[in-house]
């Protein structure tokens, strides 16, 4: 089972888009996926059309050492479970300082699991507390959707020292990016010439697009409704990339 997550400590960059429709185009290839919406706004939970409710809040799943099974929810479609959350999980950083290793706690209740999925999707909320640090160690891969500007740069700087700082050698952090208007002066310069980092950028950018905007009307994965968007062909070529990281 491969653990992915989409995160960034800003907010409005992509992270929920990008866990939506890659997990789409991973369960259309044949995968077991579940997503983990962590985020109290319920987001991924809203596109794929589940109730943002979990039995007892996130009390019952930290507090009273139940598995993630009785949690999880199906979907409209094929392969796709999802463990949506609510509006508890905005009190997700205080359950988990109480557990016995916390940075260690997603990581234990996700091995419960393990036989189920082929991959499970975090979606993270934009946050730099303990939440984070649970999925820094949990994680295969970390997806950063990067918008071209100067303070989202700085921002994956802040996110990379984090990673070097705690060593967490096994994870393998995947910038991209998100939110691309070539339209705009900055946006063209920073694409074109990556900022030299310690870390290299996927190839595959994300538009700005109507199309992607267009997910909060239709709820559901863009390949469905604009299978020939460009968007949507960003989206497969993104996801070609990951799983080429992934070996």
């Amino acid at each position: 089972m491969k653990i992915i997550a989409s995160y960034n400590i800003k907010g409005g960059v992509g992270k929920t888009t990008t866990t939506v429709n890659l997990a789409y185009l991973c369960a259309r290839q044949g995968a077991k996926v579940l997503i983990w919406d962590l985020d109290p706004q319920g987001a991924s939970s809203f596109y794929f059309r589940v109730k943002p409710k979990i039995k007892g809040g996130v009390k019952k799943l930290f507090k009273f050492r139940t598995g993630l099974e009785e949690h999880i929810k199906g979907t409209d479609f094929i392969n796709i479970d999802i463990l949506p959350a609510d509006f508890s999980y905005r009190s997700m950083d205080l359950y988990l300082d109480a557990a016995g290793k916390p940075q260690k706690k997603l990581y234990k209740l996700l091995k419960g699991v393990k036989q189920e999925y082929d991959y499970v999707f975090l979606d993270c909320p934009p946050s730099f507390f303990m939440v984070s640090e649970s999925v820094f160690f949990a994680s295969d891969v970390m997806l950063i959707p990067t918008i071209p500007t100067t303070l989202s740069l700085r921002t994956l700087d802040q996110i990379l020292k984090y990673s070097d700082w705690k060593t967490l050698k096994n994870l393998k952090l995947l910038p991209f990016f998100s939110m691309v208007d070539r339209r705009k002066n900055m946006h063209r310069m920073i694409v074109d010439n990556p900022p030299k980092l310690d870390i290299h950028f996927l190839h595959t950018g994300i538009p700005y697009s109507s199309d992607i905007e267009r997910m909060g009307l239709e709820r559901q994965p863009i390949s469905i409704y604009a299978p020939a968007s460009k968007s949507a062909q960003c989206y497969k070529s993104l996801w070609e990339e990951i799983r080429l990281e992934l070996g």
